[in-house]
């Protein structure tokens, strides 16, 4: 299971920059559209695996928790990082303009924000952790699963704490420009 999370992680980011380098480079933008739109199958190939190797009767392990939280957050980060990645090509490779760099109190609430869509995925992974152990229906089968209720919520806390409450009192700040 692991090396399925690891297959849909690598794959994730060859489709994100083949799309990419077919839109900018090759300039074939329905072509690399086409190959950005097969990220999100990759995460329905994960959640079709995973499914079926709990209901053959498998023993939950950590990778299948790893699998749910993966989905969770790929559901709700995936459609940023594709966002960011197309603009950063877009400035590098056609001429568009660069993208906006954050500083001050509109860093802090970024990373507020960044927290809260975490907050969301975990919720996510938390209801497919709860449907994976409805699903398999076997208290001593989906241990492992029932770790990463507490393993989820632990993650949340420490980026909190090294996330937007860090950059609530250590805001970041432009770098001064030096001339010499």
């Amino acid at each position: 299971m692991i090396w399925l999370i690891i297959f849909c992680e690598v794959g994730f980011w060859i489709f994100l920059f083949g799309g990419l380098f077919v839109r900018y480079i090759i300039k074939l933008p329905k072509l690399g559209s086409s190959l950005l739109l097969c990220v999100p199958l990759l995460d329905v190939i994960l959640l079709v695996a995973t499914a079926y190797d709990l209901r053959s009767g498998t023993t939950a392990e950590f990778a299948h928790g790893l699998a749910a939280a993966y989905l969770g957050f790929t559901l709700v980060f995936g459609h940023g990082v594709v966002k960011w990645a197309d603009n950063y090509f877009a400035y590098k490779y056609n001429g568009q303009n660069k993208p906006h760099e954050k500083y001050g109190w509109t860093y802090t609430k970024y990373e507020w924000g960044q927290w809260f869509k975490g907050i969301l995925a975990c919720c996510i992974a938390s209801v497919i952790l709860y449907l994976a152990i409805i699903f398999v229906n076997n208290e001593i089968k989906t241990e492992a699963l029932k770790d990463w209720m507490y393993i989820l919520p632990s993650l949340m806390f420490f980026w909190f704490l090294f996330g937007p409450l860090w950059y609530t009192i250590f805001q970041k700040t432009k770098p001064q420009i030096t001339s010499e």
